[in-house]
């Protein structure tokens, strides 16, 4: 027999000379025997099977039975074992509606942010609630069916609040999107809805507030009722002022419409509270990761904003040869992480705090950073069951969670001020986060222009001794910071470059604030004792695009360290050119102070223009000379150049660097160049410009 089988030799039987054979399909056969049997005498013949045969037969058919039956039970089981040991997770609750009824909350508050400040703005409403008799619910956009919105009427006395951020180019906030998308597509009926908007933003963009503003527009446009005017924050004023002011006449406008009175309850609401881990394993404490548990000892792709990749640092130079500040090029590895840029993109860098300031809080306090603590949240419906990742410690969170450095806002100060002994200080800390105009001058000069962050209050009121656990339950989260790629994926696809400069500075109170994203930047060697220096990053993607034909023209506009993205531009078009690919011309507008000090990527950029890649590169030097230039000034001298590339070339513009001076500055000069060699009146000048943004060829990645 050719196939494998399984012979049982006891099978095999002087008397009828045949064995029994299991072939591999599990059929038993008759195999005859390689033994030459004989008898001496004649016997009587008997039946097919002797007894014995039919016994060895019937056993091993019921061995063979049982077996093959238990087989299939067991594969037929497996499916349903492993039913029970990984269960499927649970449906995430999607109806905010639903929530609303079971918690017997009537306000929600919605947020679209990107940087934190909504969020914080959103739980403050949801708080204030409570003392005006209501129950209120922050709430993410991305975490609910928004379409739930029209079923808000069902609950009495209900009001939606939003409070929207505007990101990049009038854009909303990442997790806003899908919120944008349903209220464009407009068929809702949102009547019996009462909503309100306040909308975060900095007018020195080109499109101030345009979330906030579309969000107002459109929810009246689909019956909903606005119950109170749409609140505009400024972030190049003083944002937090504007939010405070805003509040102020928006809950008496609440009672008013609802018919409710304040309920006189002043005194602070706690959030959450406070659990002490004495015993605990330290394998399950946070260390600094953002979402999941020891996610930065095993490293699992896709990377984003919760999930970072640990890039390691391969260069840290510094780009200029002179002059106080410190500007620096950094090269991080993505070998093996699959993550993916183009050109214009911006890379999200997580830092950390100063060590010697996270010491200093703990000294002032009096405590033990290295206390395991998790702060829990006293509404177990909510969402959010920490306001940082729980079990850890409080230098953790002093170091990796919170942020320390930036001036605290007003609703920090009212929290505080219960645990300043000194009558006057607590008097002077209420009186700051107040909105009466002495109050808020007070605030303005005693917190902000003074740059006083949390160390420093507590440093220059003595008796202002806060439980740190409530502290560090208001301080807002630590961010990302963001800096435009300072290169191409075509060219260096296992790497991110980062052009930045290292910010230091004197306070009025003559304390030295240093930027904490640039200087942990500056202070990553290539090595440190041996190990790798990472840094934990991911990439958030940009409208910032070159042209999809490389054969038109781009002008390129960006001072100092705007210019970042324009390497990945130049080295992009130098690939494509070396692909035989036909590119257009490449036209640079560069700034910076002192040639021989801060002109960075001075031979990088010079060896582009000798190789045909750049094919006019303009550099102002604006302190060479007794009158500042700037790139402005050498834009106004290339006028018709420019005019003829925009109007007959259909080239694109791009402006990157200060938004506050130098984009608004650059604008103008384009107005006026459309205007002079274009023929048109300001205002059609105007509007030219603005359908070039409209069709992508005018873009801006500025920053105030």
């Amino acid at each position: 027999m050719d196939c494998a089988s399984i012979e049982c030799p006891s099978s095999q039987n002087a008397q009828s000379g045949r064995s029994y054979i299991l072939t591999e399909e599990g059929n038993i056969t008759m195999a005859e025997s390689d033994v030459d049997v004989t008898t001496p005498e004649p016997v009587v013949e008997e039946g097919l099977l002797s007894t014995l045969d039919i016994l060895l037969v019937t056993l091993i058919s019921g061995v063979l039975i049982y077996w093959v039956m238990f087989r299939k039970k067991k594969e037929e089981e497996i499916p349903e074992f492993k039913k029970l040991t990984t269960p499927a997770p649970a449906a995430r609750e999607t109806s905010f509606i639903e929530k609303m009824k079971k918690t017997g909350r009537n306000i929600v508050v919605f947020y679209g942010s990107q940087t934190g400040t909504a969020e914080e703005f959103s739980n403050r409403l949801a708080k204030d609630a409570q003392r005006y008799g209501m129950k209120g619910m922050a709430a993410d956009p991305e975490e609910y069916d928004m379409s739930e919105l029209s079923r808000l009427s069902e609950i009495e006395n209900s009001l939606a609040i939003f409070c929207m951020a505007t990101y990049g180019e009038g854009d909303p906030t990442d997790n806003a999107q899908d919120f944008y998308d349903w209220l464009q597509e407009g068929d809702a009926d949102l009547e019996g809805v009462n909503f309100t908007v306040f909308a975060l933003g900095n007018k020195t963009y080109e499109h101030y507030n345009a979330m906030g503003k579309y969000v107002d527009k459109r929810l009246e446009e689909l019956g909903a009722k606005r119950i109170f005017d749409l609140g505009m924050g400024d972030d190049d004023g003083n944002l937090e002022e504007d939010f405070v002011s805003w509040r102020e006449q928006f809950w008496p406008a609440v009672c008013e419409h609802f018919g409710v009175e304040a309920t006189g309850e002043e005194s602070s609401i706690r959030q959450y509270e406070l659990v002490v881990h004495t015993d605990v394993n330290m394998n399950k404490v946070y260390t600094g990761e953002l979402g999941r548990l020891k996610s930065f000892e095993t490293q699992k792709s896709p990377f984003d904003a919760k999930n970072p990749f640990l890039a390691p640092v391969t260069a840290n130079r510094k780009l200029n040869k002179g002059g106080s500040r410190h500007l620096m090029h950094l090269e991080l590895d993505i070998t093996g992480s699959k993550i993916r840029y183009e050109s214009g993109d911006h890379v999200a860098v997580y830092p950390i705090n100063d060590a010697a300031i996270v010491n200093q809080i703990g000294q002032v306090l009096g405590v033990d950073l290295d206390t395991v603590i998790s702060l829990n949240n006293l509404d177990e419906e909510s969402n959010k069951k920490h306001p940082f990742p729980c079990p850890t410690s409080y230098r953790t969170a002093l170091t990796h969670y919170l942020d320390i450095t930036n001036p605290p806002r007003t609703n920090v100060l009212y929290e505080l001020a219960q645990y300043a002994s000194d009558p006057k200080e607590q008097e002077t800390m209420r009186k700051m986060a107040s909105s009466a105009p002495e109050g808020k001058a007070l605030y303005q000069s005693w917190v902000l222009d003074s740059r006083r962050n949390i160390l420093a209050i507590l440093q220059d009121m003595p008796s202002l001794r806060p439980p740190i656990d409530h502290l560090c339950e208001l301080m807002p989260r630590l961010q990302a910071r963001y800096y435009s790629i300072a290169s191409s994926f075509k060219v260096h696809p296992n790497s991110i470059h980062i052009c930045a400069v290292v910010v230091e500075y004197e306070t009025k109170t003559g304390r030295i604030n240093k930027g904490v994203a640039t200087n942990w930047l500056k202070n990553k060697l290539v090595t440190d004792n041996g190990h790798k220096s990472t840094v934990p990053m991911y990439v958030r993607k940009s409208q910032f695009r070159l042209p999809f034909k490389a054969s038109n023209p781009v002008i390129m506009i960006g001072p100092g360290t705007g210019i970042a993205p324009f390497i990945g531009f130049i080295q992009e078009r130098g690939w494509l050119k070396e692909q035989g690919r036909e590119v257009g011309e490449t036209l640079l507008y560069y700034g910076c102070r002192h040639k021989n000090e801060d002109f960075l990527y001075q031979e990088e950029l010079e060896q582009f223009q000798k190789a045909g890649v750049i094919t006019q590169l303009n550099v102002a030097f604006s302190r060479d000379q007794e009158h500042k230039v700037y790139v402005q000034h050498l834009l106004k001298k290339n006028k018709e150049q420019l005019w003829k590339l925009i109007d007959s070339e259909s080239a694109h513009i791009y402006i990157c660097g200060d938004a506050r001076n130098m984009a608004r500055d650059v604008q103008n000069v384009f107005y006026e160049i459309v205007e002079e060699h274009g023929g048109m009146t300001h205002t059609q000048a105007v509007d030219y410009i603005k359908k070039l943004m409209t069709k992508g060829r005018y873009s801006q990645d500025v920053w105030s």
